[in-house]
């Protein structure tokens, strides 16, 4: 699990970070607004830690801005500002909690894992198998049958299949796949993908050549269509 901590106070940031590490959590820290809305745009996290009073865009606008990109990952401020309006403001501007300076260390970090396990449950219908054009996918045991037959699809490709199927119709762009499938301190080339979708193409298309389930997205990524 990876936590971006956005904290000016640099003794703050540190005793913070130790402690989330300790509790097995990859850390990212930024301490001012401007990287905060960099990092969140260029790596995956599964939660934030928000200060308001933060140089150049204070936590408040940081929230704004993640939220018009991403409503899922969860935030928390960890402030001192501790008025009601200022608890509002932070969870009108679409905050998850609010945890106030000074405050417990044990606190904090029950609220994280709350946050993250119920960010991560299970959805009841989560995608097992689907079938399109001819072709069945089942995306617990990476079973494939398709025009060849059956086969066996490595745990990346049933992985881009399926983040592809769940977002039927729409763009998804090669950040979001590395993002998604590969994990932000991993990342292969973008020639990578290219490549999976070539091979998707030669599994279960009729004619990979002129595909008609995945398609080309020019200088922004890949949408998956069902007839």
């Amino acid at each position: 699990m990876r936590i971006l901590l956005v904290e000016d106070e640099e003794h703050i940031r540190d005793i913070v970070r130790l402690n989330l590490e300790m509790d097995g959590y990859e850390v990212v820290e930024a301490d001012n607004g401007p990287d905060a809305v960099r990092f969140t745009e260029e790596q995956h996290f599964d939660l934030l830690i928000l200060d308001v009073m933060l140089p150049e865009t204070d936590g408040f606008a940081v929230c704004e801005q993640v939220r018009l990109k991403n409503t899922e990952v969860p935030i928390i401020f960890l402030t001192a500002k501790d008025s009601p309006a200022d608890r509002i403001k932070g969870l009108k501007r679409g905050a998850d909690d609010y945890l106030t300076k000074p405050f417990n260390l044990e606190e904090l970090q029950l609220r994280v894992a709350n946050l993250i396990k119920r960010s991560k449950k299970t959805p009841v219908n989560e995608l097992n198998e689907y079938s399109f054009g001819g072709n069945r996918v089942n995306f617990s045991t990476f079973e494939a049958t398709a025009k060849q037959g059956d086969f066996q699809l490595t745990k990346k490709e049933a992985m881009l299949l399926k983040l592809l199927v769940e977002r039927k119709g729409e763009v998804v762009s090669r950040q979001q796949i590395l993002q998604a499938v590969w994990g932000y301190d991993v990342y292969p080339s973008t020639r990578t993908i290219d490549n999976f979708i070539l091979a998707f193409r030669k599994y279960f298309e009729v004619d990979p050549k002129n595909p008609k389930f995945f398609l080309s997205v020019r200088g922004v990524g890949y949408r998956f269509l069902e007839e």
